[in-house]
């Protein structure tokens, strides 16, 4: 059982930092009065407003910028401004012991998913797969995307049904497991490295944005060739944006690709779930233990929280 972070009160200051790309400063204005509106105080980084090239000033600023939130025990969670490229590049360079001794909310997706999984293997903790705060100032977020936020202070369980989004079956069967996952490309870039994916035993959710369905076909037939399907108790597809045919027109379609790799697992597999990259991005623990009940087409989350 992973270690959870304490929750959340009212009043409490949270860190923001840019582990990979520079975020949208106006887009992060906005989340940053929505922070304020939790009751919430923040902490800037000096990551969130640096720039080098793609990435949100250099390796050894970001590595410090996010170290000394973790080590300074009046932030309470660390929210990620934005995702985009950079956080692999960091990952060697942090110590993990550090986020063991001083546990705290870590909320953030897509390329963060690379730091997910290394906390998650080296530090034993939860951490939180949402969106970032740059993507919550963009134009018609749904009221549900900003509820996720809750869980930080409430400890509850998530019930995911077909009430949140329509679900589709592609693996019958139930389990109770950890879930683990992010972003599919990111999670391909960790095989072979010591911070890579350990499917074992857990439910795997898998998103993606800009892939065409060649591309999403290659990256699941690296996991397959890599054992994590063979190895994983379930699967969570979420959000696949962008995923139109461009230079192969004659792709399949999305769902017709999941049930070529899924349709005969031994093992519950649903798809549809909104987590990614789309305006309705459901905040979710990672490495609680989940229900996947395919039958049913349910998604259930202990809290992530104490």
């Amino acid at each position: 059982m992973k270690q959870r972070p304490m929750r959340l009160q009212k009043g409490d200051t949270v860190g923001i930092v840019a582990p990979a790309s520079p975020p949208n400063q106006q887009q992060l204005t906005k989340a940053l009065d929505f922070i304020e509106g939790l009751g919430l105080q923040y902490v800037v980084g000096e990551s969130v407003t640096a720039k080098e090239h793609y990435l949100a000033g250099s390796d050894e600023l970001r590595v410090r910028d996010l170290q000394r939130m973790i080590e300074d025990p009046s932030i309470r969670a660390i929210f990620c401004a934005s995702g985009g490229y950079g956080s692999a590049r960091i990952a060697d360079q942090l110590d993990y012991m550090l986020f063991e001794e001083n546990p705290k909310i870590f909320w953030g997706f897509s390329d963060i998913t690379f730091l997910h999984t290394a906390i998650g293997n080296l530090s034993n903790l939860v951490t939180f797969h949402g969106p970032t705060l740059s993507s919550l100032g963009r134009e018609d977020i749904p009221e549900r995307t900003y509820l996720m936020f809750e869980q930080l202070f409430n400890p509850a369980e998530i019930y995911y049904d077909e009430r949140i989004s329509q679900l589709q079956t592609i693996a019958k069967g139930r389990v109770r497991a950890p879930i683990v996952g992010g972003n599919l490309t990111l999670l391909c870039e960790s095989l072979g490295t010591k911070f890579e994916v350990d499917t074992t035993n857990k439910v795997l959710l898998i998103e993606d944005i800009g892939l065409e369905p060649a591309q999403i076909d290659a990256k699941l037939n690296q996991l397959r060739m890599a054992r994590k399907f063979e190895h994983c108790a379930g699967v969570v597809i979420g959000s696949f944006t962008h995923a139109e045919p461009r230079d192969y027109a004659d792709s399949p379609s999305l769902d017709a690709l999941f049930t070529s790799y899924f349709k005969d697992f031994n093992k519950p597999v649903v798809s549809g779930f909104k987590f990614g990259h789309e305006n309705l991005n459901v905040g979710i623990p990672l490495g609680v233990d989940v229900i996947l009940d395919a039958d049913e087409k349910v998604l259930a989350f202990l809290p992530g929280v104490e």
